[in-house]
């Protein structure tokens, strides 16, 4: 269920998720004989290829290529200095409107089933009637509208940026970086791992895009030690999944949803892990979060400096920066960041992970205030909480960002007057206090999804608004022409 709610004020209160009780409150179900058996003995000391499975050898057949290589060492990387000569998103020869009128239900929306039996005759034994791509037709893997093709492009924009970004935190580091902020060999290992994933993830989307399929660019990365590099990871990959949620299911291809949800799976599971090096809790929300394909665009253009000539564009909007006072994940007590604390002024830029050694985090052993990797962490002090103040600037539009500053950050919003947040499977505003030109603030709201899970957590999105518009999960992309600008929101 999706509410829209406006926050007049809001009570303070802590988000911290709480360490576990011994008992799960009011769950009474598990007496029954237990045995817990503890190994005996000691240790294995030796290992060896020794193995009572009988095997023959095998031969593994050709493996399909996959489109780009395995890089090793640090490439071409820094601001793109020339003059864009081709300026905007790319565009329909005839544009039917402005905006997407509202409309009632799909007419066809009809099926519910009151008595749990199955209403039509079965196709087959064992397979109730509907579904779609389910009629025996030879799936084709490949986009089908401009829609598909569009939203696919700019996925593959997103997997190139990964596959560069996690080879070149690899290149540019020492393994002496890593274990400074507490990463062994192992977890460098397992971060090339996930760049060799990358290969594979635009493979598969070049493949279904044909022969205009984008190719790798040229980046401009913000970090500058490990865990900058850490956290840049954890939210260019939050916005890499969520940016494909919001779209899947409006694709025209279904094969193509298919493909793209096994890979997708997988980004997910690639953003909890660096949350997990960032020594944040993997997963402090219940529902991952869809935003339209506008938004990935407006957060992933500025960190690509160039792309090669005849490049094939995007139609996505670029939307005016958002900046917000997001709390610093590597100190003790996030409530002690200061104004901004950010290594650079785009939207997703870390947090400066270089202040004093008795303001950080990163070393400290005590359960509560530790923010070392792990698998889980607990914090005594939330990074926010709902009624906290969320001081707020935005950019004009007209900027020139993304590839070759090609690409102009506009808004079709009229005055900004809300502050949207979308987090799971809400849309809640809250009013926007203006203070100066293109300066204000609001509070973080409080509420929940659904009862024990709060609405406002973790790496998750904020838009200023020109109206409280009520929208859905499935229908979030009309939010689009009353948005002012784009941020980030370090919940959690």
């Amino acid at each position: 269920m999706l509410t829209k709610t406006i926050y007049a004020s809001t009570l303070l209160s802590a988000f911290a998720i709480a360490a576990p009780a011994p008992q799960v409150p009011g769950y009474n179900d598990a007496e029954f004989p237990l045995t817990v058996a503890q190994p005996t003995g000691q240790p294995a000391s030796t290992f060896g290829p020794g193995s009572q499975i009988a095997a023959t050898e095998t031969t593994a057949p050709s493996a399909p290529p996959r489109r780009s290589s395995v890089v090793t060492g640090t490439t071409s990387h820094g601001p793109y200095e020339g003059t864009a000569t081709t300026t905007g998103a790319v565009k329909a020869s005839t544009t039917l409107g402005e905006t997407i009128a509202p409309l009632p239900p799909n007419p066809t929306a009809t099926y519910y089933n009151s008595n749990g039996q199955l209403q039509k005759p079965a196709p087959v034994p064992y397979t109730p009637n509907g579904g779609l791509g389910t009629n025996g037709t030879e799936p084709r893997y490949m986009v089908n509208s401009d829609f598909d093709y569009e939203s696919i492009q700019l996925g593959l924009y997103q997997e190139w940026i990964e596959l560069d970004l996690f080879n070149n935190g690899l290149a540019v580091f020492s393994p002496e970086d890593f274990i400074e902020a507490g990463l062994t060999a192992e977890d460098r290992d397992y971060i090339a791992f996930m760049a060799n994933q990358e290969t594979g993830h635009a493979t598969l989307l070049s493949n279904m895009l044909g022969e205009t399929a984008a190719p790798q660019c040229t980046y401009n990365y913000p970090f500058t030690t490990v865990r900058e590099f850490i956290d840049f990871n954890q939210k260019l990959t939050r916005w890499g999944e969520s940016g494909v949620w919001g779209f899947i299911n409006h694709l025209d291809s279904r094969e193509v949803g298919q493909m793209l949800s096994q890979s997708i799976a997988t980004e997910a599971r690639q953003q909890m892990s660096f949350r997990q090096m960032l020594g944040l809790h993997p997963q402090p929300f219940w529902f991952s979060t869809g935003i339209p394909q506008s938004w990935a665009w407006t957060y992933l253009a500025p960190y690509i400096s160039s792309c090669p000539q005849n490049t094939t564009r995007l139609a996505w909007q670029n939307f005016p920066k958002l900046l917000l006072n997001n709390p610093n994940p590597n100190r003790v007590s996030p409530n002690d960041t200061a104004s901004d604390e950010k290594v650079g002024e785009r939207i997703a830029d870390p947090s400066n992970s270089t202040i004093p050694a008795d303001e950080s985090c990163v070393n400290v052993n005590t359960t509560g205030y530790s923010c070392g990797p792990a698998i889980a962490r607990n914090r005594s002090e939330p990074l926010t909480f709902p009624g906290r103040l969320v001081n707020l600037t935005w950019e004009a539009p007209g900027v020139p960002v993304g590839p070759n500053n090609s690409y102009v950050t506009s808004t079709n919003a009229g005055e900004p007057a809300f502050v949207a947040w979308v987090a799971q499977l809400n849309l809640t505003y809250t009013p926007l206090t203006i203070t100066g030109e293109n300066v204000g603030y609001t509070y973080q709201p409080a509420g929940d999804v659904y009862e024990g899970d709060p609405l406002v957590n973790g790496t998750m999105f904020v838009a200023i608004t020109d109206s409280d518009l009520y929208l859905t999960p499935f229908n979030l992309s009309m939010i689009n022409p009353h948005v002012v600008a784009l941020g980030l929101y370090q919940a959690g």
